[in-house]
């Protein structure tokens, strides 16, 4: 770890970043009393229903590894968090999660009816795409580039696949290698497009982009393993959603197949290794640093 990112203040640039990215999505979206209102209230009510912003942070915080700006990494940032919402509301639904919270509120489809949830969702994975249409290209990444990666971040052989085998899996005993296929999908996936996307419209070198990858793929795992371990750990209140579903769910978690030290040592190592990748930045990637460390130490 940079000695840097001991100063870092993570609480502030968080923050400063959530705010920028709140006013972009404001910008971005149709305004609430859009026709038809019903929609766009949904839509905003899960986009702006709190959360700490991390993919997006991501996003703008490789962008600034790279030599990059805020403004020309906001589209993406905001593209990423309209995926990850849409994720969100159709995991909650009765057919999928069946949650009734999330960030301490009433989930979409508590508060608007099933139909809207899925079409809330729906709009809001078609729009994170005429969000990213507005990045501006640069010398080596031309528009196609960034929506073939959130396409493919997002598409059947990654986000949804990662969904798909969590819920064939509820109620059996599935392997390790099985549930880091899950976890790789279903959570690492995102987090590592997003780091992506924010080297790409900073125009990073090859050597950078690779670095993210690798930065991205290892924190989404750990950030997973960490969110089994918290379902156990937290309550409902300090969660923000319902705890101790994975366990009525009976799926297959790190901490029920190897153990709740074992998999804290996981995490551990994996965000050891999302480390070790931003070496070739030689100190100028203190804000990926300690977001890695937050997600290592977060207790909800």
């Amino acid at each position: 770890m940079s000695r840097n990112s001991h100063a870092f203040d993570l609480s502030q640039y968080l923050d400063r970043r959530t705010a920028d990215v709140n006013r972009a999505l404001d910008r971005f979206l149709p305004k609430e009393f859009a026709k038809p209102r019903t929609i766009h209230r949904a839509m905003r009510y899960s986009l702006f229903a709190g959360g700490k912003r991390m993919r997006p942070a991501l996003v703008l915080a490789a962008a600034e590894a790279c030599g990059g700006t805020t403004a020309a990494a906001l589209p993406a940032a905001c593209a990423v968090e309209c995926i990850h919402t849409y994720s969100l509301i159709h995991d909650d639904l009765p057919a999928m999660d069946n949650d009734d919270f999330r960030r301490g509120k009433p989930t979409s489809h508590k508060v608007f009816g099933d139909g809207i949830a899925i079409l809330a969702g729906d709009a809001l994975l078609t729009q994170a795409f005429e969000i990213l249409a507005q990045t501006k290209a640069t010398a080596r990444f031309p528009h196609s580039a960034l929506v073939l990666d959130l396409a493919r971040a997002s598409g059947s052989l990654q986000l949804i696949a990662g969904q798909v085998a969590d819920l064939e899996g509820e109620g059996k005993a599935i392997s390790l290698p099985q549930l880091r296929y899950i976890h790789e999908r279903k959570t690492s996936a995102l987090l590592c497009c997003s780091s992506r996307l924010g080297g790409m419209s900073a125009n990073c070198t090859p050597a950078q982009l690779r670095a993210l990858t690798n930065f991205g793929y290892h924190v989404g795992l750990a950030f997973q393993v960490i969110d089994d371990i918290l379902d156990i750990t937290q309550t409902t209140a300090q969660l923000g959603k319902t705890a101790g579903k994975d366990v009525a769910a009976q799926k297959s978690t790190y901490p029920r197949l190897v153990g709740l030290e074992k998999s804290r040592k996981i995490a551990a190592q994996l965000t050891e290794k999302a480390f070790a990748a931003l070496r070739p930045f030689k100190g100028k990637a203190v804000a990926l640093e300690a977001i890695a460390t937050y997600l290592l130490k977060r207790d909800k």
